[in-house]
Formats: structure tokens, sequence, C-alpha cells
């Protein structure tokens, strides 16, 4: 029988999945009833927490799945818009997507791992504590509570505070202690489910952040038995730098700090709490730089917020850290509800697919791994990392025994 490997057109059918992916998490999908009936969000598949930010179109007081995976097995994040040309309905038993008004093909959404439903010893539930991301990841959002609030200056793009305001404990924002981080994500290595693990929240005055982070990092040692559990401390640049040393002494293998914008004077305007309250800019990149000491080549991420700025700032930002160490990268950026931004429009998904290739060929020339641009990075399911997948074939159509699968995705 034939490999998918020798079947010529498998890159070409993963390259317009990507283009639609693009589309998908820009513009976002919509779903009918029927299918959330069909795939009941909460109980057959894994539902949406609310963690940190809200990433739908729309707010909602209804369950919706966190994710889906496209029939050669690009995993999409799931981004409610009820206005979206692209809709998820229901046919024959089937979830089905339909894409510009055709049939594109059937999806699949992303099991409810086990331990979601169970509870940490004083009674949280472990999904609001840890949410599963895709390729192997546990997000643990430990706050939705950011200082540039109380000064006026949060981030234009961001609605963490919102989102705090809008879904409150009944979803799952509350500050998580350290030990029910350490239970959680205990119980999700303990499942086979995970191998990564990033502690994140909104900016809190530096003292109480490291005190809490090195806490957090002792609690999951205690829980998991791991002295290297494999994480990430999402932290604000610190005012005095020797404190990343105690990140890395704590046991997080990476760290990452988000400068967000590149140009120096968009940055002052969209995010105004770092600019003022955080140091500023060049405080950042000199962070940036001095954790990469720290913790090693390939170990620090940056993200910028991709769309707002030039892209050719954005770019230029790619090259200058990559070039340092770093592993810039940059998302989709989603007008979140509740943000200064919201309503505005992101860029079209091919300016998206544009710069993600310019985001892997710099980390692929940095020197950087697979496995360090997975470990540092929240979340691995980015155009920039399928993109690698598909540029090494690094996905299971790959490795198929036979053309089952791929003829069954034509």
């Amino acid at each position: 029988m034939p490999t998918a490997r020798a079947l010529p057109d498998v890159k070409d059918r993963l390259w317009k999945e990507l283009a639609l992916k693009a589309e998908l998490i820009t513009d976002g999908v919509g779903i009918t009833q029927e299918a959330l009936d069909l795939i009941r969000p909460g109980q057959g598949v894994q539902e949406q927490v609310h963690c940190l930010f809200e990433m739908d179109f729309d707010t909602h007081d209804f369950e919706l799945p966190s994710g889906f995976d496209l029939p050669l097995g690009l995993s999409v994040p799931f981004r409610w818009n009820q206005r979206s040309d692209n809709v998820i309905t229901a046919e024959g038993g089937r979830a089905i997507l339909v894409h510009r008004g055709h049939a594109h093909g059937e999806v699949k959404f992303h099991p409810r791992p086990a331990y979601y439903g169970k509870t940490t010893s004083d009674g949280q539930d472990m999904s609001t504590v840890g949410a599963l991301y895709q390729h192997r990841a546990l997000f643990v959002a430990y706050s939705n509570e950011c200082s540039y609030k109380d000064k006026g200056e949060d981030c234009l793009f961001c609605n963490i505070n919102y989102t705090k305001d809008t879904y409150g404990e009944k979803r799952g924002i509350f500050w998580k202690t350290a030990g029910q981080i350490g239970e959680t994500a205990a119980e999700a290595f303990r499942e086979g489910l995970i191998d990564h693990v990033t502690i994140s929240g909104g900016v809190i005055p530096e003292r109480r952040e490291l005190e809490y982070y090195l806490d957090v990092a002792e609690a999951i040692q205690s829980h998991t038995g791991r002295e290297d559990f494999n994480g990430t401390a999402v932290v604000a640049a610190p005012l005095d730098l020797r404190q990343i040393d105690r990140f890395r002494e704590a046991g997080y293998r990476t760290t990452a700090m988000n400068i967000e914008i590149w140009d120096k004077s968009y940055y002052d305007t969209i995010c105004p709490g770092k600019a003022r309250g955080g140091g500023g800019w060049d405080h950042w990149v000199k962070a940036l730089k001095y954790a990469v000491g720290v913790f090693g080549h390939g170990r620090v991420r940056s993200n910028m917020v991709a769309g707002i700025e030039p892209k050719k700032k954005t770019v230029e930002g790619i090259h200058v850290l990559t070039g340092e160490g770093v592993v810039a990268t940059a998302g989709i950026w989603c007008p979140n509800p509740g943000s200064e931004l919201a309503g505005h429009r992101a860029p079209e998904p091919g300016w998206y697919l544009d710069l993600a290739e310019t985001i892997t060929a710099a980390w692929k020339r940095a020197g950087f791994t697979f496995e360090q641009v997975c470990d540092c990075n929240a979340s691995s399911d980015t155009l920039q990392h399928d993109i690698w997948r598909i540029q090494d074939e690094l996905l299971p159509v790959f490795a198929a025994t036979d053309a089952a699968l791929v003829e069954h995705a034509a």
C-alpha cells in the first residue's frame, strides 16, 4: 500500500487547510444549535474555560467548545462569531464545517479530558484551575487581576478585567492557590495529557508576583514529584532584573515577557501601563536579553499582538529578538469584546500567513529547536508552529500507513 508520504498532494492539501485555519481564527466561526446539541460541550467534548481573556467575538452565557480538528488534522481554537461566513452544522450525526456556503468536511472536536470532571482537595473544579491546550500543554491563569486597571492604563487590546467582570467566579475566574495548581498539574501529568505547564495572569506588584510564582513552583514539584516540571513563568519584566534569576532557581525551565508592540510610538499609546509603570519599552527589551543569559538561548519567549502596528515593525521586532536568542512570536489579534479596540478589524488571513512564514523562518535561522519553540509558548497551536510541522512532516497524516486518511479528507 502507498504511504501518505508518497502522495505528492498531501502538503498541498495541508497548505490549503492552514489557509482555512487562518481564516477561521481571524474571522471566527459560527455554530448551529443542532451542532451544539450533537457535540455537548462540557460533556462530550472539551468546553471553553474563560481563564484569562474572552477570545470569542461575542460574550455568551452557554457552553462553547474549546477547539476542533480539520480533516487533515490541523487543530483550530474555537472563536465564536455568529456573523462569520463559516458555520459548523450537524448532518447525519456528524459535525460539518460549511465554508462559505459549501460543505468543507467533517470536523472533530477535542475530547474532554478526564481531570475536567475532578475537583481539588478544597472542592474547586480542576477545569477552572488549569485549561488543557492542544499539543500537551496546561495553561494556568492564576488571576484576572491587573494593576494597570486602577490607573486606567490597561493595554488597549486587552479585556482581562472585562472578562473577570463579565464571567466572574461562576465561570472559573478567581485567584488560584498554589495548592490547587499543584494538584491540577499533578492530575494532568498522571493522565498522560501534558508535558508542559504555563503560569500566567495579570500584572501584579513585583514582589507579590515573585513570591507567588515561587510558591506555585514548589507546589507543582511537591504534588507531581517532578523537580523539572517544564514550566513557563509568564511575568512582567521586573524592575530588578536579578529577580529573573530567582524564577530559574525555583524550577521554571522557561520564561516569557510579552512586549506586545515593537514600534515605540505605538507601544506608548497601546500599552500605557507597561510604558509608564512597567519600566518602558527599553527596559522590557533589556529584561528579555538578560533573561536569555539566565534561561538560555531559545528558552525565553516574547509575544507581539500582530495587526495593530505595521507589519514591517512587527517583523523588525521578530528579527531583533530572535537574533538575541528570544523566541519572538506573534498571534492573530482578536479585537476582544470589552477592550478599547473592540469592534476594530484584524488584518486579512493572508496577512497572518505571511507573517507566520516569516516567524518560522526566523526561528529556524536562530537555531531554535522545535521542542524549544513549543516549550516556551503557552500553546503551540499557532500558524507558525503548523508551518514547521508541515515543512518537517511532523503531523500524524505523514505517518499514515495507507492512503485512507488522505483520501477520506479529500
